[in-house]
């Protein structure tokens, strides 16, 4: 240990075991101890303390203040060696400025264990040998992928045949709707006024199926998809399609029943015979005709005066 009075720096290095079997690891304590207005470099430790002792691992330096404002600075070194021998550890140098501080001088003996017999020549521990191949462990490989392989295929063939037999029936096409459009909402509309189930006081149902005939109509006539929407929807697309009259007439006959279904109004006998006749002059006024050659034409053309 080291002390100087005039820097107050105290430099000491203490080994925690003196000695060691050869590869065994010991810690070297390295402390210095200065004022804090000292500026102190510890030296830079590579991978060998000196030779033949080798450095496993070291610490960064831990910095402590003490209780008198003192500052102690502390490192570890884990060291080892593989030479029999008795080592002398040089003294360590702390440098403070121009000045140099040097710990005290250790020993390290390291002990062989055993002895070695250095006249016989150096021969392998053991002969290598060659592992047996190991037949079963492939075979139950090689059997454990075919059987992958067949349940896949098996999986998939019986998928195949599950949707198969999953596959719907083709529904069976509505005659009606290989007739002509105003001739089955004619002859809906000639059913309903055959009925008249208003007059039982059914005027709801008589309503429902009387506007259901025209949206049908109307989505095959026009391409407007009246059975999805709403009574506004329906004229609103419908308006640049009629003429003004039938338009007017046609949104009469929708609002009427839209009141009876949706707000309980209810209505007079007339209002549901002209509900009906609004029904049929709106089919009749825009089905379509066939002209003199059988195709089909949007409206008769009026005869020329």
């Amino acid at each position: 240990m080291i002390y100087n009075l005039l820097l107050a720096i105290v430099v000491s290095a203490s080994i925690d075991s003196t000695t060691l079997m050869i590869g065994d690891q010991t810690d070297l304590h390295l402390q210095v101890t200065h004022d804090a207005t000292e500026q102190v470099t510890l030296p830079v430790f590579g991978e060998q303390l000196q030779d033949g002792i080798e450095i496993v691992d070291k610490t960064i330096v831990d910095t402590l203040t003490l209780p008198d404002g003192r500052v102690q600075l502390n490192q570890y070194l884990t060291l080892t060696s593989f030479k029999d021998s008795l080592f002398a550890i040089e003294p360590i140098a702390v440098a403070s400025g121009e000045d140099t501080f040097w710990t005290d001088p250790m020993a390290l003996n390291i002990v062989q264990p055993f002895e070695v017999d250095t006249t016989l020549a150096i021969t392998d521990i053991k002969d290598i040998e060659k592992a047996p191949i190991w037949w079963w462990g492939i075979i139950r490989w090689v059997l454990l992928g075919l059987l992958i392989a067949g349940l896949c295929v098996g999986g998939y063939y019986l998928w195949r045949w599950l949707e198969s037999k999953r596959k719907p029936a083709e529904e069976p096409v509505d005659p009606d709707l290989l007739r002509p459009a105003d001739e089955v909402a004619l002859e809906k509309l000639d059913e309903i006024k055959a009925q008249k189930i208003w007059k039982d006081g059914k005027v709801k149902e008589y309503q429902t199926e009387l506007t259901d005939v025209v949206r049908e109509y109307i989505g095959r006539r026009f391409e407007v998809h009246s059975t999805e929407k709403t009574s506004d929807e329906t004229l609103h697309e419908m308006k640049p399609l009629i003429e003004k009259d039938l338009y007017t007439r046609l949104s009469k006959m929708l609002q009427l029943a839209d009141l009876v279904k949706f707000a309980k109004w209810h209505t007079t006998p007339d209002e549901n015979e002209q509900a009906l006749t609004t029904a049929y002059d709106f089919v009749n006024e825009t089905k379509l005709v066939n002209d003199e050659n059988g195709e089909n034409g949007e409206k008769e053309e009026e005869e020329e005066v």
